[in-house]
């Protein structure tokens, strides 16, 4: 059984939990939040026998075996260093951090440490998602030449939105643009060429983004991401001999559609709807902790780090700052 401490209690924090329901190897021991009042809620919503009022008191607990935080990404890095600072293995959702120097830092603490630490990519542990990279290295689409990804919410969101913030780093790229992005570096690896575009808020950070990302091979990567229009949240992936479509949203399919020359398109369902998705990698901390890894093989920390700097780059030539 592992024992899972939940640090922060938001929106994100609850689905997890309800996911780790159903995990019959799952426990959920313990939730620490920065007030009492909080915890103590988020306790008697979902039965966890521990509350704390501070990350601290939370991270202090021998016998949580893996926290998951799940803070607004601004804090995620404090968090995480709480944990890793007491020796516990953490689950940190994505994006890692604001910026590649403190995901360094953070992936550096835990080596030296010697403690489990993944970032919450769970779009890499889902089973569609997988079966889509086994297909695409098998050939089953020949050469990849295209991805085509995007990710946007309607809005509006007023300026006091943490959306708007760039304290905490706030804009489409760190919420909703790491999805195509993540998607892209998954099946291509990291560009050989970037080029961004962004209208900014008046706040100063990213509204409406556009990447694209280019390949020695010849293959190109077209992202989007935006808080100014509800889209598809789709994607395809196109090469030489067919090409595989993800539907809404892309990140967490239970299928998707292969078309292969003239053959009528296939549609390929992987797993069956279940829970909001994120059940898929809290079994893989899970497994990772019971073979004593230090990282996952599915989210290493080599893939966070480029994905990171990818992002940072991104940034740099949109012109936003989270300082």
């Amino acid at each position: 059984m592992t024992r899972w401490g939940i640090l922060a209690t938001g929106g994100i924090a609850a689905r997890f939990v309800e996911d780790l329901q159903l995990l019959p190897d799952a426990e959920v021991l313990a939730v620490g939040s920065r007030t009492a009042a909080s915890a103590q809620a988020f306790a008697d919503r979902y039965g966890i026998p521990r509350a704390y009022g501070s990350w601290d008191e939370l991270a202090a607990d021998g016998e949580v075996d893996v926290v998951y935080v799940a803070t607004p990404h601004s804090a995620h890095h404090a968090a995480t260093m709480t944990c890793l600072a007491a020796g516990r293995a953490v689950l940190c959702e994505k994006p890692f951090t604001l910026d590649l120097a403190t995901s360094t830092e953070l992936v550096q603490t835990a080596r030296a440490r010697d403690v489990f630490l993944m970032e919450a990519m769970w779009m890499r542990c889902n089973p569609t998602i997988q079966r889509v990279g086994e297909l695409i290295a098998d050939g089953a689409i020949g050469e990849v030449t295209a991805i085509h990804a995007d990710f946007g919410l309607a809005g509006p969101f007023a300026p006091e939105s943490r959306l708007r913030d760039p304290a905490q780093g706030g804009g489409a790229l760190l919420d909703l643009g790491v999805y195509p992005v993540s998607l892209a570096h998954l099946i291509l690896g990291r560009p050989d060429s970037v080029h961004s575009w962004a209208k900014l808020t008046p706040e100063g950070v990213d509204q409406n983004t556009g990447v694209l990302l280019g390949y020695d091979s010849g293959a190109v990567a077209a992202l989007t991401c935006g808080l100014v229009g509800a889209t598809p949240v789709a994607a395809t992936i196109t090469g030489s001999a067919g090409r595989i479509a993800l539907p809404d949203p892309f990140f967490c399919p239970s299928e998707f559609t292969i078309r292969r020359g003239s053959a009528d398109p296939e549609v390929v369902r992987v797993v069956e709807p279940a829970g909001n998705g994120y059940q898929y990698e809290a079994a893989e901390v899970q497994r990772c902790l019971a073979a004593g890894l230090r990282e996952s093989p599915l989210v290493p920390h080599a893939v966070t780090l480029e994905v990171m700097e990818l992002l940072d780059t991104i940034r740099g030539q949109i012109g936003v700052s989270y300082s």
